[in-house]
């Protein structure tokens, strides 16, 4: 009686590593071409009260303002890269492993890795999780569609996710319509969406995004992945 209830256990534990390592691919190969219907992000707000607003919109649908300013804000390196700024990664490690705040270090692809698959609260767990995930969309995804599944999913504000949601939170109007002032204010929020406003800009987000749509006129072909 225990050898067979010790045997269903461990096919049970079994099907359950099974289930943990290839459901995110399986899931990686459809949102290649679906767009992701919830995140564990957006599930963990809605149990915290804060709502759910989001449209999803093509790559055609959304502002090459955006796209570039996004790029600009958060991934210099992102048509260039596989997936990770290591140099960047490294000096994150060091400054965790030296108990510092360690920032920096993820980009546009670990960062829509986590958002499609992981929890949004730090841990190396977490950290480690991320690797083979954004390894997945890099080989199976084009940049394009790493991009505009990002923007698709990100938060932008409380109870707000995807650009189209947030253009028209802020600005009234849609994803395809922002100005590369609208859009430099709207990513310049992304790395506390919670805390900061795009619209009105408090004097950080304002001298961000100007920050942002300078460094936008200078990548040049650092923009190539994502054309017009």
């Amino acid at each position: 009686m225990i050898r067979r209830v010790l045997f269903r256990f461990r096919r049970w534990i079994i099907w359950g590593l099974l289930v943990v390592l290839f459901a995110p691919l399986a899931l990686t190969v459809v949102y290649r071409f679906v767009p992701p219907p919830i995140t564990p992000l957006m599930v963990i707000r809605l149990v915290e009260g804060q709502g759910l607003t989001r449209d999803w919109v093509s790559w055609d649908e959304i502002s090459p303002h955006l796209k570039r300013a996004a790029v600009a804000a958060e991934d210099n390196l992102f048509c260039e890269h596989d997936g990770f700024d290591w140099g960047s990664l490294e000096s994150a490690v060091k400054a965790y492993a030296e108990g510092r705040r360690a920032g920096g270090g993820s980009t546009i692809s670990m960062q829509t890795a986590k958002n499609l698959f992981l929890w949004p609260k730090r841990s190396i767990l977490r950290k480690v999780l991320e690797l083979p995930l954004t390894t997945a969309l890099e080989v199976l995804w084009p940049k394009q569609r790493i991009l505009e599944v990002y923007l698709n999913i990100a938060e932008w504000g409380p109870g707000i996710y995807g650009v189209e949601a947030a253009a028209r939170a802020n600005f009234r109007t849609s994803a395809k319509d922002l100005s590369l002032r609208q859009a430099s204010q709207l990513v310049a929020v992304l790395p506390s969406p919670l805390n900061w406003r795009a619209n009105p800009p408090g004097d950080y987000v304002a001298g961000r995004a100007a920050t942002i749509r300078k460094r936008v006129g200078q990548l040049g072909p650092l923009l190539d992945c994502i054309g017009g």
